[in-house]
């Protein structure tokens, strides 16, 4: 199921007591509304709002890369 705010794969939270579809990218909930806030934002703007370890997961996942090596690439970026 794709996450209908950041277009993501969305993965099965079965920490509750019913088990519910959560994006992992930009945190939507299946049942939630989408609000027009989300709609039309780029990955760009989506991006900038994002800590490091968010970061490193959403690039991860698009660029089909191991995790930390994106975080070692991030690390060695940094001034």
């Amino acid at each position: 199921m794709k996450c209908p705010r950041c277009g993501s794969e969305m993965s099965q939270d079965s920490h509750r007591k019913i088990s519910l579809q959560m994006c992992y990218n930009c945190g939507y909930i299946e049942g939630r509304n989408v609000g027009a806030s989300m709609k039309g934002k780029s990955n760009f703007e989506h991006m900038k709002d994002l800590d490091f370890n968010e970061m490193s997961a959403f690039l991860a996942a698009g660029l089909g890369l191991d995790e930390q090596k994106i975080a070692d690439w991030l690390n060695d970026a940094e001034p």
